[in-house]
């Protein structure tokens, strides 16, 4: 398809549509990212579960897939992660984002070698943090979303941060046609970042029946809870979340602690890995320890609903935009329709005009 819309996003990372497909744990694998890159969009490969060797193994599968740009999302808080900066320098990775706010090192390192640097962040005075140490753009997430960035709603983060900064922002949370693309733009955004809505393609590696399950929710099929792992967190209303929701921190210690384990035999690390990137993890989002163990649930209980498709022993995150979302397109016939619609909306609203 055509370049129907530019913004600065297209020109700054070299897509033809503005266009993000996040980087969800588990989900955003080599697949998902190489088709989003192939259909013009900015695929953003998820390394937060992967060992440094499954993430080097996944870089070069997407470079075999897609001779597009795409982008790598990396921890700012794991005990390598400039050893994984490293890792995009030597594979010539277009995009590194973060989840928390990288140190100012690590973005310096990145941009050295012409490496986009795209921080996701949720209040403004953050984003003029990460503007004033050297980040190319940043992304907000309104509380629709499905991470762990606060309640505060799209429609009034974006514009706050917007005003704040003078770097390209792209705008997440609650957003899944070109309705809404057509209406960041509107607001000034440069883009927008879907989650939940490229999870819910065919190029998804999400298990069919669980698909399914997202289909079937409904506007109030998720809730925000923050006893899965100590932090606020969108998932879908299933019985595992509603009996940890309704059960007590006693009763979650054993599950929590078989977690813990299967999650260090999984990513290799020492116990003394594990215990730093608690400690990093503590001083950066003020966690109590109480948290960081709760923590340690999040990647096998993604995994267990994401990847091997139990629902009952696993978790779903998600957006809210999953209640509006009845369909599995590929990633090309999503971004095709979504920058369609957002191009024909904005042709439309120039007739207000006076």
């Amino acid at each position: 398809m055509e370049q129907l819309l530019r913004t600065p996003l297209t020109d700054l990372v070299g897509v033809r549509h503005p266009v993000v497909q996040t980087g969800m744990g588990w989900v955003a694998g080599p697949r998902l990212v190489s088709g989003t890159a192939n259909a013009g969009g900015l695929g953003i490969l998820a390394s937060a579960t992967m060992t440094f060797e499954e993430l080097e193994k996944a870089i070069v599968e997407v470079k075999e897939r897609t001779d597009q740009p795409f982008g790598v999302n990396l921890r700012a808080d794991a005990g390598d992660a400039a050893d994984r900066c490293r890792l995009l320098i030597d594979h010539g990775v277009k995009v590194a984002s973060f989840a928390l706010a990288p140190k100012p090192e690590l973005i310096a390192m990145l941009k050295e070698r012409d490496i986009v640097v795209i921080p996701s962040i949720g209040a403004p005075k953050h984003a003029k943090k990460v503007a004033s140490w050297g980040a190319d753009a940043v992304m907000i997430q309104g509380g629709e979303g499905g991470g762990h960035t606060g309640n505060v709603p799209t429609t009034l983060l974006l514009p706050t941060v917007l005003d704040a900064v003078d770097i390209p922002v792209v705008a997440a949370g609650g957003f899944f046609d070109g309705r809404g693309l057509a209406a960041a733009l509107s607001y000034g955004a440069a883009g927008v970042g879907m989650g939940t809505r490229f999870l819910l393609t065919r190029d998804s590696t999400v298990p069919d029946a669980v698909k399914q399950r997202y289909l079937a929710a409904d506007l109030d099929g998720t809730v925000v809870t923050a006893k899965v792992d100590g932090m606020p967190h969108r998932m879908l209303r299933t019985e595992l979340v509603e009996s940890v929701e309704e059960g007590n921190a006693l009763k979650r210690l054993g599950p929590t602690a078989r977690r813990t384990l299967a999650f260090k035999r999984m990513s290799g690390m020492s116990w003394r890995q594990l215990v730093a990137d608690g400690r990093a993890m503590k001083h950066g989002q003020d966690r109590s320890w109480a948290q960081m163990v709760l923590a340690a649930n999040t990647p096998m209980m993604l995994r267990a609903g994401l990847v091997e498709g139990d629902a009952g022993a696993g978790v779903l995150a998600s957006g809210q935009v999953v209640g509006v979302i009845d369909d599995l397109p590929s990633c090309e016939e999503l971004i095709d329709r979504v920058v369609t619609r957002a191009a024909a909306e904005l042709r439309r609203t120039q007739g207000y005009l006076a």
